[in-house]
């Protein structure tokens, strides 16, 4: 058995995944030290946990998410919306462990994504792992009015069943970018739980490009798109039912979001080349791994202080002190002192060398 479904795939739609491709390929084809990588991934991890939950009404902001990753202390936060962020952040996670691995996907593994993400918020409520037994549905949020009514519970086994029958045959024509949409959507489509459909859906979608090699090297967010525009979410996913399972309005939204989000990357990308290359033209001064890593930091972030010095350095708070001080004198760095905080900047002179390998690299 299979689901029945459709699509036109338009010019706008191939156009979208031609630009994706473009991207993929500048990607893999840069080496770049782990910290740094490692370093911007996490942050993006952090912002996909972030506006994925936030999505489904949790309050937190994008620092105070930031923060609990961290395992910082946040003070008047709901509970339920730290683990909700916790959970999340932990799928994320699990399905990083499926790059580049061609591995079936299950009707096991996807109710393992929904009890990782739903684990001890609300009361265990959401039946965490096991298909819903009761009627369920889709309410507008401002109106209380039900605005999609999914299948009867009796139904959802066979439904997914089907899914992952389709999942894991062989598409010859059809890139993996259009089966994670197909998948996402139609997750959403059967809602086969009672609470967290939405983000088992965009997990979902995530695992199946990370299984096909379109992780982007984990540096991009498709929750950060649909949560800046609710409503063009919300209206692309209801566009299907609406339309008898034409998946069109729906993947022209699913892919051109995912276009504009990797459109991102690159400028990320071109951090990590030119941090390499401005390391490579600093080789002369001598500098350790931990001075290395700030400069590769701080063309990233653009500041820094002593505390995050020591994180990302695993470093003392002295010896995060005698490095930002030898920078300092070096004048590859300047100190920016106030009440608050010492923050420390890329001096005139880095900024300009930066500047030089643009120029040489023709940008």
């Amino acid at each position: 058995m299979s689901f029945s479904f459709e699509f036109t795939l338009l010019p706008k739609i191939n156009q979208s995944i031609i630009e994706i491709e473009r991207v993929r390929g500048f990607l893999d084809a840069i080496k770049s030290k782990a910290t740094w990588l490692s370093d911007m991934q996490n942050e993006v991890l952090t912002i996909e946990s972030h506006y994925s939950t936030h999505i489904e009404g949790t309050a937190l902001t994008l620092n105070q998410s930031r923060e609990i990753l961290e395992g910082k202390p946040v003070k008047g936060i709901r509970l339920e919306d730290k683990q909700e962020l916790l959970n999340y952040r932990k799928a994320l996670d699990f399905i990083g462990e499926y790059l580049n691995k061609d591995i079936p996907i299950t009707d096991r593994l996807i109710r393992e994504l929904h009890r990782i993400t739903v684990k001890d918020v609300r009361g265990n409520q959401a039946d965490p792992g096991n298909y819903r037994k009761i009627q369920n549905y889709v309410i507008n949020q401002k109106t209380q009015k039900i605005i999609y009514t999914p299948p009867p519970a009796s139904k959802v086994p066979a439904l997914m069943k089907e899914l992952v029958t389709w999942l894991n045959k062989e598409k010859e024509f059809l890139s993996p970018i259009l089966t994670a949409g197909i998948a996402q959507i139609q997750l959403v489509n059967i809602h086969p739980f009672i609470d967290g459909n939405g983000r088992a859906a965009r997990l979902l979608a995530n695992l199946i490009l990370y299984k096909k090699g379109y992780d982007f090297k984990q540096l991009f967010t498709i929750s950060e798109y649909y949560d800046k525009d609710r409503t063009a979410y919300y209206r692309a996913i209801q566009s299907v039912p609406l339309t008898n399972m034409d998946l069109t309005s729906w993947l022209e939204y699913f892919v051109e979001g995912l276009q504009m989000q990797v459109s991102k990357i690159r400028e990320k990308a071109e951090y990590i080349i030119q941090s390499e290359l401005l390391i490579e033209q600093l080789k002369s001064f001598k500098l350790n791994d931990r001075q290395e890593t700030i400069i590769g930091h701080l063309l990233l972030k653009g500041n820094i202080d002593n505390e995050e010095c020591q994180k990302i350095c695993c470093s003392t708070k002295s010896i995060a002190n005698r490095d930002l001080t030898h920078l300092v004198e070096e004048k590859f760095l300047e100190k920016q002192e106030s009440p608050k905080n010492i923050l420390y900047i890329l001096s005139p002179i880095m900024l300009e060398k930066i500047k030089d390998i643009k120029r040489q690299r023709g940008e």
